[in-house]
């Protein structure tokens, strides 16, 4: 990549709800129905989530706002309302109708939700106003992402050769490579481009080889029990990233307008920086850590020996090696945090079903830094890998933010 990457604290815009915000936040609340739907009930991968939960908190984003009097810029639109509007109804009706547009097979139970949340608001003008509210956003965020190329039938290409791509155990699948296809949110990720992983006879290549060989191996004598507990932490298939954004948002005390633009402005720059992630995973198409360790006696390389046996800490995921999707989505996530709330120094914790554990961090930048290493520790990525992946996520979340979610000029 020819852009250099500088972290900046930028001013994070935030402006005060104009009314006292009732409690709980709507915008939390179905955030964590739409986690239950895209992650319990659906087992979407991380990687589909991503695309899920844009579309969800872009639909909300546009009805809170739009009910604030279009503070920030819209996403797709700012539907008419007036004042007094139901902001609980607006969010309810937004965040459901994307989701059964989503999950129609989840259809009874969402609308158990919806109902219950459409109870606690009391029938009359205010209520109705932000019915309509919501089905406007969540109309034109359906229409927009109608026939988005979504869960297509593209495939990864699968090579041979030394240093190429090839499906990966213990299931050897070809899947999710329509992300890479798949229709951005806000700018074109195709112009973004990396280095590309080193020559298989450079020492970068071999170091980073042994490294993940030593640190990553299932049965590693060399990875500290803390090191392994990172490595299961931040790889569980539920992101430790949902609940942080769902911690800040409380801890800090947002409002539901200031609570849905953070989660849009998270959400979308995530989309976009992966759908960036997985072009050049496609271009490159390079081998896992788990098939070139075994083959290692075939890349030409002196200071590479081949263990046959070895396996990961971690199942690797069915995509190509080169950039980390990982890094490229969390650093997404990171820049967009520091861009809203203008600082680095925010602290907050996670908790891990696969871990068992919960780790608390300072800041964004350390727990960056951690994520590039756990995978390495995890055996799943390279070090440079994950390195160029956390410099694609912050390129293209900077430029995504700089196109969205802004106060509006009036």
């Amino acid at each position: 990549m020819t852009v250099p990457v500088v972290f900046t604290a930028t001013a994070a815009h935030a402006r005060p709800d104009a009314a006292a915000e009732p409690r709980p936040n709507a915008v939390i609340t179905w955030n964590l129905h739409a986690q239950t739907a895209i992650h319990d009930v659906a087992r979407q991968s991380p990687t589909a989530a991503t695309r899920s939960f844009a579309i969800v908190q872009g639909a909300v984003y546009d009805a809170v706002n739009a009910i604030a009097g279009t503070p920030y810029e819209p996403y797709l639109i700012a539907p008419r309302s007036r004042p007094g509007d139901s902001t609980p109804a607006a969010v309810a009706t937004a965040a459901y109708r994307t989701l059964v547009w989503m999950f129609a097979a989840q259809a009874d139970s969402l609308r158990a939700r919806y109902e219950e949340s459409l109870a606690a608001i009391p029938d009359g003008r205010s209520k109705r106003g932000g019915i309509a509210v919501g089905q406007a956003t969540s109309t034109a965020m359906i229409n927009a992402r109608r026939n988005d190329g979504a869960f297509s039938d593209v495939t990864w290409p699968v090579g041979t050769a030394p240093g190429q791509w090839r499906p990966t155990p213990p299931g050897f699948l070809q899947v999710g490579a329509w992300f890479a296809t798949l229709k951005p949110f806000i700018i074109d990720p195709g112009r973004y481009r990396t280095p590309g992983p080193p020559a298989l006879n450079s020492a970068t290549y071999a170091r980073d080889l042994n490294e993940v060989k030593a640190l990553g191996s299932a049965t590693s004598t060399t990875r500290t029990t803390d090191q392994t507990e990172a490595a299961i932490w931040w790889d569980d298939p539920r992101l430790v990233e949902w609940s942080i954004k769902r911690q800040l948002a409380t801890t800090h005390r947002l409002g539901t307008l200031q609570t849905a633009r953070m989660f849009a402005m998270v959400d979308l720059a995530t989309a976009d920086a992966l759908i960036a992630c997985y072009k050049e995973k496609k271009h490159w198409s390079f081998w896992r850590p788990v098939t070139a360790i075994p083959l290692a006696d075939t890349d030409n390389h002196p200071a590479t020996d081949a263990d046959p046996a070895w396996s990961p800490l971690r199942i690797t995921a069915p995509s190509p090696e080169y950039p980390s999707g990982h890094a490229c989505f969390t650093a997404a996530t990171t820049s967009a945090l520091r861009k809203f709330f203008g600082r680095d120094d925010l602290a907050f914790s996670a908790h891990s079903a696969d871990s068992g554990t919960t780790r608390h961090y300072r800041s964004l930048s350390q727990a960056m830094a951690e994520l590039i290493p756990a995978r390495i520790w995890a055996g799943v990525h390279y070090r440079f890998a994950s390195q160029d992946g956390h410099q694609l996520g912050v390129i293209v979340a900077r430029d995504v933010l700089d196109h969205a979610f802004g106060p509006r000029d009036d």
